[in-house]
């Protein structure tokens, strides 16, 4: 199992900080302090093993078929006006992720990249609607082959960082890594509503890279 680059300072920090001091106990005749110690700190290592994952995924079908960005569970899905990027009604799909879930994110539609921004914000529950625009988060656009596509992660009141992996006109290939999510959140995926099918609804489960959520319409692939 592939480990994210970023994980590992928490992954052998979090095991020095069981080791270290458990060590210190030991020699002091303290030993049920010490195996305390070493437990916490090998449980939360362990833990950080398995929230940092980075599992191989493979898109399926053709170009036309758009995939999730996230695992998770679906929000909400919802038409509105996304004037800033795509200036258009847009269908927006929100994937809510759990600290369970693969954290690492990707993009829904190959293209390139034409706009990266990280605003500031605020830090609401995400499964309210105004997290999407008010809460802290990163913003990427990608253009494909007559359509667009972007994707917010979004942090939470409990998660502060989200991180993309990514430099403008670069090309992404569908289900292609794009940058992670830390401990939880939201990431928004909104598409041209014009241009596309919607595969998926609330309460659905996916799969990042892999589940289909929506579909470009005839002469858009």
């Amino acid at each position: 199992m592939r480990i994210v680059k970023c994980g590992w300072g928490l992954i052998i920090g979090l095991l020095l900080a069981g080791v270290v001091p458990g060590a210190i106990c030991h020699a002091c005749g303290l030993p049920q302090a010490a195996w305390t110690l070493y437990a916490t700190g090998g449980v939360l290592s362990a833990f950080m093993v398995y929230f940092f994952r980075d599992p191989d995924r493979t898109a399926k079908g053709d170009d036309s078929l758009l995939v999730a960005g996230a695992d998770g569970l679906i929000r909400n899905v919802e038409v509105l006006r996304e004037e800033h990027y795509l200036k258009a009604d847009a269908v927006r799909i929100s994937i809510f992720l759990s600290p369970l879930d693969v954290h690492v994110n990707r993009i829904p539609m190959g293209g390139t990249v034409k706009q990266l921004a990280y605003e500031p914000g605020a830090h609401l529950g995400t499964y309210l609607n105004s997290a999407s625009e008010h809460n802290e988060h990163s913003s990427i656009l990608v253009e494909g082959h007559g359509t667009k596509v972007l994707v917010k992660q979004i942090v939470g009141p409990i998660v502060r960082r989200v991180v993309y992996w990514l430099v403008e006109e670069q090309k992404l290939v569908r289900g292609e890594r794009i940058g992670m999510m830390k401990f939880g959140s939201r990431l928004d995926t909104y598409f041209v509503q014009a241009d596309v099918d919607v595969l998926v609804k609330k309460g659905d489960r996916v799969r990042a890279g892999e589940t289909v959520i929506a579909q470009l319409r005839k002469g858009k692939a």
